[in-house]
């Protein structure tokens, strides 16, 4: 019996066992996901806890109500890849492959910057985890006047609009408690400006002015220093916090780095268009694990997986791979006040306004802010528990399209 292997047990992998399963499943092949936690994490809620929307159980079931029957499903902590061998190693075994996917994700390593973990969680916290969340979420509670400044420590991180989410989403939480009036507010940025795109960047700056929001740019991160509460960059700039919500350094995961397979941040070199590793035979990577120039987030791995699969199946078939995976990402940004903006893009074409999904109708505002589209960011945890990681057919395109957006100028 033939082998696919799946290392990770999150959206993408989940996604891609899916799938694969309906493909291939009764046709002789076998697939098993690698995982070492037993838990499926609704990682988009995590922005939400601190500020009392979701609670941890919100955001948290066993990966087993989601993998498919006849999906072999081991707990097993990863130690190496033999890719000449098509071998995993764990500490419970070895697993062999025909075809690997990589689906590991990424981590936070607060550990990598100077100072931060002589201060983590006590005044420096994240919401990247859900223990980082849960613990935001009772220093909030009680902080009513000072300094809250988010520092993203450098590039890439996951969910790049998260940041932006977060700091609106107080804005409006400090405003409900009434203590706004006592309370800054600052992203600071390795940006130039408040996100990557220039369409998006403007209108994300100018919600931020209309917030009271600071907004501090091209701010390299050198160290923290927790005793006098200040964030540091290499030229020696400095910014003073009294909460610090931190976005570590990101890094894809220790034990593909140990085995050769990738960058100095962990990640594995990926065709940007077919998902197939670049230096490597039977082997796909999707999600957070792939270097590919397109967001970190669960709509990306969501589009993603249909080229993954595709791609499987047609290599197992004897056929070349199809370079259909064009960087589509698409992102709910809350504003607070249940509102919330939209975005969608890929590789050669920024965030623009429209309507999405369905050209001139919508329902989804982009690049312009309603209740509806905060209502269905809400509906999304609904539809990604119930449908999207189970594999099945949502209303969305995989390729990005022009359909329904408009090019505009904001000269």
């Amino acid at each position: 019996m033939k082998k696919v292997l799946v290392l990770g047990s999150g959206a993408a992998g989940t996604m891609v066992a899916n799938k694969l399963q309906n493909r291939i499943g009764d046709n002789g092949w076998q697939i098993t996901i690698l995982d070492n936690d037993e838990f499926h994490h609704y990682q988009p809620g995590w922005l939400f806890i601190p500020f009392g929307v979701y609670r941890a159980e919100d955001c948290v079931k066993p990966k087993r109500e989601f993998i498919p029957k006849g999906v072999n499903f081991v707990l097993d902590e990863v130690v190496s890849v033999d890719t000449d061998k098509r071998r995993v190693e764990g500490k419970k075994g070895h697993y062999d492959y025909d075809w690997l996917v990589i689906a590991t994700g990424c981590r936070i390593a607060p550990e990598e910057v100077e100072g931060m973990m002589d201060g983590w969680r006590k005044n420096i916290y994240d919401f990247y985890t859900l223990q980082g969340a849960i613990e935001l979420h009772k220093k909030l509670k009680y902080f009513d006047s000072g300094r809250v400044v988010l520092n993203i420590a450098e590039m890439p991180f996951k969910c790049p609009v998260a940041p932006i989410e977060f700091v609106f989403m107080a804005d409006w939480y400090f405003t409900v408690k009434g203590v706004r009036k006592n309370i800054e507010i600052e992203l600071v940025s390795p940006l130039a400006s408040i996100f990557t795109k220039p369409v998006a960047a403007r209108t994300f700056g100018s919600f931020a002015e209309k917030k009271n929001v600071l907004f501090t740019g091209n701010f390299d991160l050198a160290r923290v220093n927790p005793e006098e509460k200040t964030i540091e960059s290499y030229k020696g700039d400095k910014v003073p916090y009294d909460l610090l919500v931190s976005i570590p350094p990101n890094f894809g995961a220790k034990f593909l780095e140990d085995s050769g397979m990738t960058d100095p941040m962990c990640y594995v070199d990926t065709n940007q268009y077919t998902l197939k590793a670049k230096n490597y035979d039977n082997v796909y990577v999707i999600g957070d694990a792939t270097n590919v120039p397109t967001s970190k987030a669960g709509a990306v791995a969501h589009y993603e997986s249909d080229t993954v699969v595709e791609n499987l199946v047609r290599e197992i078939e004897g056929q070349a791979p199809r370079p259909t995976f064009d960087g589509h990402a698409t992102c709910f940004i809350c504003s607070g006040y249940e509102r919330a903006l939209l975005i969608d893009f890929n590789y050669d074409t920024e965030p623009l306004t429209g309507k999405f999904p369905f050209p001139g109708l919508g329902p989804f505002d982009l690049l312009g802010e309603s209740s509806f589209n905060y209502y269905g960011k809400m509906m999304f945890k609904w539809i990604y528990w119930n449908m999207m990681i189970k594999g099945l057919e949502l209303p969305l395109e995989p390729q990005f399209t022009m359909a329904g957006k408009m090019r505009q100028s904001f000269a």
